[in-house]
């Protein structure tokens, strides 16, 4: 490359660097996907299948609100997926009143229609029902919890057993 070149390139790179950095910055706020992270997750043994509940942390950093639309509950078990059935908030707090193993409720089930509101942080739970024995479930490989927002964006938390 000639050296008269040299300095117009290099100022042109760095001009395209920072309008690029400019335009990830401002639209840093309208990405919506939360912070999140599993706080802990508790199972029991039911008749011939197992339950378990999970309590998690979310924090919402864009600059919209986040509106749940589903939540589920996936576990990696054998190399396979199993979805269990998530259960109401009603039913959730029979389940944990039931079943004394599991502790006590510390928070409130995550359903849908729920707000994140910007910038906030919460704690949630979820409770699931999965059709495997309780030995199965605690040596699963991986737990993903997947929380679809109203407009199709795509949360996954996930627990990774090693």
């Amino acid at each position: 490359m000639r050296r008269e070149l040299l300095l117009p390139v290099g100022i042109g790179v760095v001009i395209v660097a920072i309008v690029a950095a400019v335009v990830l910055k401002v639209n840093l706020g309208s990405h919506m996907v939360l912070d999140s992270s599993i706080k802990s997750v508790r199972t029991v043994a039911l008749d011939q299948a197992s339950a378990m509940v999970i309590d998690f942390r979310l924090t919402n950093p864009a600059d919209y609100p986040f509106v749940v639309r589903t939540v589920s509950l996936i576990a990696e078990i054998d190399g396979k997926p199993v979805e269990g059935a998530v259960v109401a908030d009603v039913d959730a707090k029979r389940l944990i009143d039931y079943y004394p193993a599991f502790g006590p409720k510390y928070n409130d089930t995550l359903r849908m229609k729920d707000r994140i509101n910007p910038g906030q942080t919460m704690d949630r739970m979820v409770a699931a029902r999965f059709e495997v024995p309780e030995a199965k479930l605690q040596a699963r490989t991986r737990l993903t919890l997947r929380i679809e927002e109203v407009d199709g964006q795509v949360t996954e938390i996930v627990e990774r057993k090693h």
